[in-house]
């Protein structure tokens, strides 16, 4: 097998490296001629021009979003071009498959930063819909409010301040219990006079 490394460019203008790794053999009826043509090297000399001149040819026609998406029909139209031309020196290819393929910097920065994007983008979609459902339970609470509100409001309206009075009463008298535990309290009666010992003038 033989490895050839290709830099080229794509569709969108983006530096692709591609590696391609190819088991071939030559046409044993033109093997003469290929070796008196061309040389006893004659892989080194014909497989890295062709390649490149294939590879260079197909991968301008793709996007390099398009190279990784439809990966397998990159490299079925690059094995069919790259046969057909190999036959025309006598080389037949047994296999073909791009086994590496990078992008530039340049590239590798964009994708980099649309997931950045995109994913402050869903931060902010997150927070977004969050705000919406705090302010949907803050509605809802309010409006829970007001019915009480309003449940109350209707009450006093049929009841009068009897209620009202019946809040005051258990207030005082909770209040009156709290008191009544503690020592330093002196009840004093609200009409009846109290006597008092003091001393006099």
């Amino acid at each position: 097998p033989r490895s050839v490394p290709v830099t080229t460019g794509s569709k969108d203008l983006q530096t692709v490296n591609l590696t391609l790794r190819i088991l071939f053999h030559p046409d044993p009826t033109v093997l003469p001629s290929i070796y008196t043509n061309v040389g006893i090297d004659y892989d080194e000399r014909i497989l890295p021009s062709i390649v490149d001149e294939v590879l260079k040819s197909v991968v301008a026609k793709y996007d390099a979003s398009e190279l990784i998406t439809q990966r397998d029909a990159v490299s079925d139209k690059v094995a069919d071009e790259l046969t057909r031309r190999a036959e025309t020196f006598g080389i037949y290819l047994d296999d073909i498959s791009i086994t590496h393929l990078t992008f530039g910097r340049d590239f590798v920065t964009a994708v980099e930063s649309k997931q950045v994007a995109q994913q402050e983008a869903e931060r902010s979609r997150f927070y977004v819909e969050k705000a919406e459902f705090e302010k949907q339970a803050a509605i809802i609470s309010a409006e829970g409010d007001a019915i009480a509100a309003k449940m109350l409001s209707d009450a006093f309206d049929q009841v009068g301040d009897a209620l009202i009075e019946l809040r005051k009463m258990e207030a005082a008298e909770e209040i009156a219990a709290n008191l009544a535990g503690t020592r330093n309290v002196t009840y004093l009666p609200k009409d009846n006079g109290m006597l008092l010992n003091l001393p006099g003038q």
